[in-house]
């Protein structure tokens, strides 16, 4: 899948690095191969060879046990090497792993596989970074090529009206119940108490997020936190990234191409602080990430994903009694990013996966229209700063019962 996602790309776009948070594709596609080998192969796999020295200091991202690296920000100056032997890389490790996995004895195996789980999850984390660092890369061009002719296809559709479903207040488990792959910040599962709540029955729409728009919401500092107000009017953000008025009338780059922004589509590459202010606008809030998960946890993950090849939000259709939890966008939470009560990270360098960024990071839950189908879970915990619009990120409002 991650060769797949970038078989429509020149070297060039591999290469590119607009701005420090999106990574080259060329760099996801080695990354992604250093991980296995630097905690697969290297410590486990007899007589196993790094493919490169440099490679370690060049594709490292930010494991400090691991040894020094390249600054995130200079990752599009790596010209070196090229795409073809970062390709032979993949090939030469790819066939390395299925080596250890043939010959290893059985406690090997079971040892290692956790490190092999968290490697493929990673990877997915990073099909899903491949297509969202790439939308931005593309954005900043201004000939406005299209990544997939079939993606983003424009849809004749209505979103239903929005209902208010209510879940009761008491004592609720939070948390991975250990079935299944997780996350270290997903554990350990915990009790919490909240009130009752009401959760919209689906995600807002473009058009609704315009009337926000229209209403001058992005002049009238009471509906903004103050950082965000600060970051707004500094940044001078009026609409959602990728958003462009064109003769009167909303557009939007997306991977399908420059057209028109579609009313019924969920809106999308918001910030943190600008969901925050839609919520306060229309006297809402945005959910808690427990009460998002109470709420989630009784759905089945269905939902517009990676492999559907849209890559962009759907409407969600009349009908279908579907609230939508899962795919189209991340939805943003009112939550800060802190470790669950007990929580335990990995011992050693993996320790690093997810505990060091526990601080001025908020919380999203859902994946999106780019992430792995077979990724999320209700329990999924992702996180960005909250001035972060690149994401495919938008809005679910609740409120108290």
């Amino acid at each position: 899948m991650t060769e797949r996602l970038v078989e429509p790309l020149s070297s060039e776009d591999c290469q590119v690095q607009p701005m420090p948070d999106a990574s080259p594709a060329k760099w996801h596609l080695a990354h992604t191969t250093w991980f296995f080998e630097t905690f697969l192969l290297i410590p486990h796999a007899p007589g196993y060879r790094a493919f490169h020295p440099d490679f370690s200091l060049l594709f490292n991202s930010y494991y400090n046990a691991v040894g020094p690296r390249i600054a995130r920000s200079d990752r599009g100056l790596i010209t070196r090497p090229a795409l073809d032997e970062v390709f032979a890389y993949r090939d030469a490790v790819d066939a390395s792993v299925a080596d250890f996995l043939a010959t290893a004895d059985k406690a090997m195996l079971a040892r290692t596989a956790p490190v092999l789980e968290l490697g493929l999850n990673h990877e997915q984390q990073h099909q899903e970074l491949i297509v969202t660092d790439l939308k931005y890369t593309l954005s900043r061009n201004p000939l406005r090529p299209v990544y997939r002719s079939d993606a983003a296809i424009p849809e004749d559709a209505i979103a239903p009206a929005t209902e208010w479903r209510t879940f009761p207040g008491g004592i609720h488990w939070i948390g991975h119940d250990g079935e299944g792959f997780a996350f270290d910040n997903e554990r350990p599962r915990y009790r919490i108490l909240l009130e009752g709540f009401e959760l919209a029955s689906r995600l807002v729409t473009n058009q609704e997020y315009q009337q926000f728009i229209d209403d001058g919401g992005y002049d009238q500092p009471e509906h903004w936190l103050s950082d965000g107000w600060a970051q707004a009017s500094s940044r001078g953000w009026r609409a959602p990234l990728y958003w462009e008025r064109v003769d009167g009338r909303w557009w939007t780059q997306t991977l399908g191409g420059f057209r028109p922004v579609s009313p019924s589509e969920p809106v999308c590459h918001v910030s943190y602080y600008e969901a925050d202010a839609f919520a306060r606008w229309t006297g809402a809030r945005l959910p808690a990430e427990s009460e998002w998960e109470i709420a989630a946890s009784g759905e089945g993950i269905r939902g517009n994903f990676l492999e559907s090849g849209r890559f962009h939000p759907a409407t969600t259709l009349p009908g279908t009694g579907a609230a939508g939890f899962f795919g189209d966008v991340w939805e943003w939470t009112q939550s800060p990013y802190t470790p669950y009560p007990g929580m335990r990270p990995a011992a050693g360098a993996l320790g690093e996966y997810n505990a060091k960024f526990m601080c001025n990071q908020m919380v999203l839950r859902g994946g999106s229209c780019v992430t792995p189908g077979s990724h999320i879970r209700s329990t999924y915990r992702n996180f960005f700063p909250p001035e972060a619009r690149w994401q495919f990120s938008g809005i679910r409002l609740a409120r108290i019962s």
